[in-house]
């Protein structure tokens, strides 16, 4: 099955059409370049548009004209005509392959200004199941194949369905998506690995090592390509790259698992408790549908929520990422329900919504803005001492770094940074945009391979240090810091900003008596 890639398309139209060049910011797209959002029908533009929009037009024609040249004459119309599922792969929550979330403002590095530093903080790539929810999937296909009754159409290959999917590691394709991080990050920020090579840190679990060595190929085997720089041999960078390990007792700003109460306490459950009370409401018509075609099996809640989880697991198990048999199992509308299902899970689990979920992130806070002002770590949280009191542990002399860990933990650490500040508590008996949730969803913030990038810039004629945040390429303007029209900050009044990660969060709570 053919796979609708705009990065291999905008890629061989490079190659076939003279002249035609790549944006600073290059796409991973994994589907398509339409982002649908759930409810959201709100007129979006750029300032950028706003100021060009005669040029925007003619431009937008003539891309658009090439592309449906290029899917008809490449790919086939009937293809593109046929498969909207291609849009849902970004409702997939945070098992979306990493895609560009639309920005209101211009990602590009503005005019007149220079990128000092950097901060890459990313998700490991696409991964099979956890063993635990492998099992799960796998009991749920072979209950299947021996109480089904019937398959109706569209359900067929679920007879003979062999459960090939593995557990915790990264697939082929998640490979692939570490290693083209690395390239585009080389392509961004190469140039502040003049003078010293990025500082790269992975947590202990091994898809997010396996996602930081990738990486670094990536980068350097970039700036070789790309520059021809001449870099350290393989054994060397990879050797370099600082472990963090994730057993108990380990401090590690990277991977929650420190704070007994957040961890064991009355919240630790609200994530699940709220996203189950979400998927009462909109699981119901799956289930009828479910014994409609396969007979009066007893589905369950969880069952449905199974099924739908089998489609992005399937398909990132797939080298090309071709859509799985599973997702056409359900309508785009459903999609829109499972990805605000997961939102809400991430939210309440890991977020704002979790009376202890940003404290969580306060330890990595508090390392970046050591790491901005180049000042020692002030923290009594989660930061390890012996590793951060070390120039060879934690360097300050570096203009470029990047951390790799999980979803989990990387959504209390944006909610640390104040990203989401301006997030109501996201209800449990309506579905919400990203958009209108001030951007955050699950997808948004943590599909596979889902980065932030925490830019330091200097703009000429002034000489004031800006810092600006984009998560996944969306360009999230800062709060509670003066932030200017494209949503920046002094660094001054960035770092004052966040006194609830400087001041410790609420870490003196994580281990009170129930």
């Amino acid at each position: 099955m053919a796979k609708f890639n705009l990065s291999a398309i905008m890629a061989d139209l490079r190659n076939r059409i003279p002249g035609f060049s790549s944006n600073q910011y290059a796409s991973l797209d994994t589907a398509s370049s339409t982002v649908d959002i759930a409810g959201d029908d709100e007129p979006r533009d750029t300032p950028w548009g706003a100021r060009n929009r005669r040029l925007l037009k003619m431009a937008t024609l003539a891309l658009a004209a090439v592309l449906v040249l290029y899917m008809v004459f490449g790919y086939g119309f009937d293809h593109y005509r046929t498969h909207p599922e291609f849009r849902s792969s970004h409702l997939w929550g945070q098992y979306s392959p990493f895609f560009s979330v639309p920005s209101t403002i211009d990602p590009m590095v503005p005019a007149g200004c220079t990128v000092t530093f950097a901060q890459v903080l990313s998700r490991h790539g696409a991964r099979d199941p956890t063993f635990y929810r492998s099992q799960a999937y796998n009991a749920t296909i072979a209950k299947i194949q021996a109480s089904a009754t019937k398959f109706g159409k569209g359900y067929e290959f679920l007879k003979d369905l062999g459960y090939t999917l593995g557990a915790d590691q990264l697939t082929a394709y998640g490979i692939e998506q570490m290693l083209e991080q690395g390239r585009v990050v080389a392509e961004l920020y190469g140039h502040l690995a003049d003078d010293a090579l990025p500082f790269i840190r992975a947590s202990g679990q091994e898809r997010v090592i396996d996602s930081a060595n990738n990486f670094a190929r990536g980068f350097y085997g970039q700036l070789v390509a790309g520059e021809g720089r001449t870099v350290p041999d393989e054994e060397e960078y990879l050797s370099s790259i600082l472990i963090l390990p994730e057993h108990g007792g380990f401090n590690n700003t990277l991977d929650h698992g420190t704070c007994t109460r957040f961890e064991k306490g009355p919240d630790s459950e609200l994530g699940d408790e709220t996203r189950n009370a979400f998927a009462d409401k909109f699981t119901p018509p799956i289930i009828k549908r479910l014994h409609e075609n396969l007979g009066a099996m007893g589905f369950t809640r969880d069952d449905a929520i199974a099924m739908m989880d089998l489609c992005p697991f399937y398909t990132v198990a797939n080298p090309q990422a071709n859509i799985s048999d599973f997702c056409h199992l359900f309508t785009h509308d459903e999609w829109k329900s499972y990805d605000y299902y997961q939102s809400l899970g991430k939210f309440y689990g890991y977020g704002n919504g979790n009376p202890l979920g940003p404290t969580q992130g306060v330890g990595f806070v508090n390392e970046l803005i050591s790491r901005l002002t180049r000042r020692p770590v002030d923290d009594h949280t989660t930061t390890n001492t012996t590793l951060t009191g070390s120039p060879k542990t934690f360097p300050l002399d570096r203009s470029l770094y990047a951390d790799f860990s999980h979803d989990n933990t990387m959504v209390s650490i944006y909610s640390a940074l104040g990203l989401y500040n301006g997030t109501d508590p996201l209800p449990v008996s309506e579905r919400i945009s990203p958009r209108k949730a001030h951007g955050f969803s699950a997808s948004w913030a943590v599909p596979f391979a889902g980065r932030i990038f925490v830019e330091k810039m200097v703009c000429s004629p002034a000489d004031d240090e800006l810092v600006r945040v984009l998560v996944n390429d969306r360009v999230v303007p800062l709060q509670g810091c003066n932030a200017d029209k494209l949503g920046r900050c002094k660094l001054g009044k960035f770092v004052e900003s966040l006194s609830f990660a400087r001041e410790g969060g609420y870490w003196h709570r994580c281990f009170e008596e129930e």
